[in-house]
């Protein structure tokens, strides 16, 4: 028999669950990553997407060629716009200008709309997201404003899929879900499902610090001072979304922007799953809890979405650096840049030495890498030819300078740090060779480095 999906809408759910091994050594337990970014929008809002679009119809909210709105950070977008493709639907979508370039670029190429909206405003401002989305949706004829936060079809989803299936995928044995807190749909949503089964299931929310929800949880007080700016994206909020219900999640974890980048960067490197920033903080929010936990525990993490959608952030090293993520250690290529003249200079192997060391001195040089053809055989320094001349005093200079070169000027690659030069370079080997993308070789001496420092 055959076996296809009648469109991409059937291929929502049922996402593995993978066994995290490296970075969760330290911990006594199993912990598994509920991998969301194979889901085809590559996130996990694809599930309450579709069923906000399915509950909409059957409530008659949504009629055909209806325009859907919605004010997004990029995934929940991408779910209502595969949706929208298959169902016959337009839309337009609002976010804002701390949300990667990115999504919005994806959401674009699905046919949406996109409007981008000021991040550091309050969410009555008429100039939020939030607000601008309402407006949208009183001015355009036959739409639907989806309203992700308080639309309870949010968690319905996922009470109706992502708990559902962690259960199943665990046999019942898991005793923790960890998940990051935005709208409250999929934490809220799997944590009912799972505390049904099991009312001694932990379920652990981790927020960011600049959102106010992890005060609200712990006294129920929406205080806006807890509120500031933060560039952790799909998660956090300045206001309480109304799917929540705080009575099924037992903890909330603060996370730094900068843990929660870095977590993300090594969960790529060391556990092969390239996802985003709520996935890294998902996981730092877990190591942060670790000694909570016990060797017979499963622990599920969310992970939310993939790391294509910030390849211009937080896999971007001057991004990082740009905030202090990570260190401003200066590299080969760096020395490149500074250096302000890269003519690659050499003489070849059968020059002789009184020619090379005119050129030295009219070009005030101190060491050339020494060619024959397009291949480098050697290196010369003012060293080697005050010791040929030392040595042979009566000489007229004739002799070939590949009699007296030494060997060739090490290679070194464009991201080795500064610091390791010194591995490579020596009193009798003042300089290296860098060769750029294009090809180009560059000599880099002692010189440009202090000038560079």
């Amino acid at each position: 028999m055959m076996d296809y999906r009648n469109n991409i809408l059937e291929t929502i759910g049922n996402t593995p669950m993978v066994k995290l091994n490296k970075i969760t050594d330290s911990l006594p337990c199993l912990v598994l990553a509920k991998v969301e970014t194979f889901n085809p929008g590559n996130s996990v809002k694809d599930r309450m997407a579709l069923k906000m679009i399915e509950v909409a119809e059957k409530e008659g909210k949504l009629k055909p060629g209806g325009t859907i709105i919605e004010g997004t950070s990029g995934n929940t977008g991408m779910g209502l716009a595969l949706a929208a493709c298959i169902k016959g639907y337009k839309c337009i979508f609002v976010t804002t200008d701390k949300q990667s370039k990115e999504k919005a670029d994806i959401l674009k190429a699905v046919g949406a709309d996109v409007i981008v909206c000021p991040t550091n405003v309050l969410p009555e401002d008429p100039m939020s997201y939030y607000s601008v989305a309402k407006r949208l949706a009183t001015e355009v004829p036959n739409s639907f404003h989806c309203n992700q936060y308080d639309n309870l079809a949010n968690r319905q989803a996922h009470y109706e899929s992502t708990g559902p299936e962690i259960w199943k995928q665990t046999d019942g044995k898991i005793t923790h879900l960890v998940c990051t807190a935005g709208t409250g749909g999929t934490i809220t949503g799997s944590a009912m499902y799972l505390k049904e089964q099991n009312p001694n299931i932990q379920i652990w929310a981790i927020d960011v610090y600049g959102s106010l929800l992890t005060k609200y949880f712990r006294t129920g007080e929406q205080d806006m001072t807890e509120v500031h700016p933060y560039v952790s994206e799909g998660f956090g909020e300045d206001f309480v979304p109304l799917n929540y219900d705080m009575s099924v999640i037992d903890h909330f974890e603060q996370v730094t922007d900068k843990d929660g980048a870095i977590m993300a960067r090594r969960i790529a490197k060391e556990e092969g799953i390239f996802c985003g920033y709520s996935a890294g903080s998902c996981l730092q929010g877990l190591m942060q809890l670790k000694d909570r936990l016990k060797a017979d525990d499963v622990v599920v993490c969310i992970f939310h979405d993939h790391g294509s959608r910030y390849i211009a952030k937080l896999y971007n090293n001057d991004w990082m650096r740009e905030r202090g993520f990570l260190e401003s250690e200066l590299k080969v290529k760096d020395l490149i840049v500074a250096k302000r003249d890269k003519k690659f200079i050499s003489v070849d192997a059968g020059d002789n030495v009184k020619y090379v060391l005119n050129m030295m001195k009219d070009l005030d040089i101190s060491q050339l890498p020494v060619m024959k053809d397009t291949t480098m055989v050697g290196s010369v320094t003012e060293s080697n030819i005050l010791e040929f001349i030392l040595s042979n005093p009566l000489h007229n200079g004739e002799k070939f300078v590949s009699e007296i070169m030494t060997p060739p000027f090490p290679k070194v690659a464009l991201d080795l740090p500064v610091r390791e030069l010194n591995k490579y370079m020596s009193k009798n080997t003042p300089a290296v060779i860098a060769e750029e993308m294009s090809g180009s070789m560059i000599v880099l001496t002692q010189y440009d480095i202090i000038q560079s420092l």
